[in-house]
């Protein structure tokens, strides 16, 4: 019987085993769908397929960084307990180190990566079987900068809960006081979340939302027509001031912009620095959390152990 790919999506949505996995189960069963699930079950590949229900918000935000590459990776798991396991964790490393050498350009492409004789989506599933928690790859960001005159400089918060990439460019990188810097910078983004890199890359869109806001707060206030805009216009710089890297105060010494700091770490080096690029990763942000109270939690662990 012909294994068509229907049938191994169909297969892999079950049971959540890899697809080359769930392709040979098939052939092996000759094409029954439930035999090739009872075979995957028998090699503990399917023990994903219980759990792709739950919800996996907690995790690891891990960085890997090698010359003029890299990259912030966010993998999820269900429970704080599996995100300190030495195995995700070393999982998380693995992927994040798989993705700076190949460079894929999105999730799925990178699930399909080759490493240590696996794909990254079968060594996920091994590790579900293994771990008794569902684990999914939520997202990554890769930076590149010029060789010789970039730098990339990673920045780990909480022991994984925050995670942030910052790319400079005009920066030789054995720079060392520019080194400080963009680790400054990048603790900058942890801790203050700057949305865009400056003014300049706001849409349009967005200032018009903001103005409209502003200028209906000021006529709600008393405030005559003909000066909302102005009004408007003065509260958008401190929008700009806020949600801008350049233009948010610093955080060690609020006196300075952050734009200030390159412009002056650039005079001092004869060349103009930039921030490329930057990425701020949370664990879990936007998504629905474990609703379990922890006595129950640290009993399903304990169960497990």
């Amino acid at each position: 019987m012909e294994i068509t790919s229907g049938m191994v999506k169909e297969l892999r949505e079950k049971t959540g085993a890899g697809l080359m996995d769930c392709k040979a189960a098939l052939t092996s069963a000759g094409g029954d769908m439930e035999k090739a699930i009872d075979a995957l079950r028998t090699k503990g590949l399917a023990a994903a397929a219980k759990k792709s229900s739950r919800i996996a918000s907690e995790g690891l935000v891990v960085a890997y960084v090698e010359e003029n590459c890299g990259t912030l990776v966010e993998l999820n798991c269900e429970t704080d307990f599996v995100a300190k396991n030495e195995e995700f964790m070393g999982l998380a490393k693995d992927i994040a180190h798989t993705v700076n050498m190949k460079a894929p350009v999105d999730v799925g492409e990178t699930l399909q990566l080759q490493r240590n004789n696996a794909t990254i989506e079968e060594l996920i599933t091994e590790k579900i079987a293994k771990i008794g928690e569902k684990l999914s790859l939520r997202r990554f960001e890769r930076f590149t900068v010029s060789k010789g005159a970039g730098l990339i400089v990673p920045y780990i918060h909480m022991g994984g809960k925050i995670g942030v990439l910052v790319a400079l460019e005009g920066v030789e990188p054995d720079n060392g006081a520019v080194a400080l810097l963009a680790k400054d910078i990048a603790m900058q983004v942890a801790a203050a979340n700057p949305t865009y890199i400056c003014r300049d890359e706001v849409p349009a869109s967005v200032i018009e939302h903001e103005k409209s806001i502003y200028r209906e707060q000021a006529r709600a206030s008393g405030k005559p027509d003909k000066i909302l805009d102005k009004i408007a216009d003065g509260k958008l710089e401190k929008f700009f001031g806020d949600f801008c890297i350049i233009e948010q105060a610093f955080i060690k010494d609020p006196e300075k912009k952050v734009g200030q700091l390159l412009a002056e770490a650039g005079k001092a080096a004869g060349k103009e620095i930039t921030i490329k690029s930057f990425a701020r990763f949370q664990v879990g942000e936007g998504m629905e959390k474990r609703s379990d109270d922890l006595a129950a939690e640290v009993a399903k662990q304990i169960e497990r152990s």
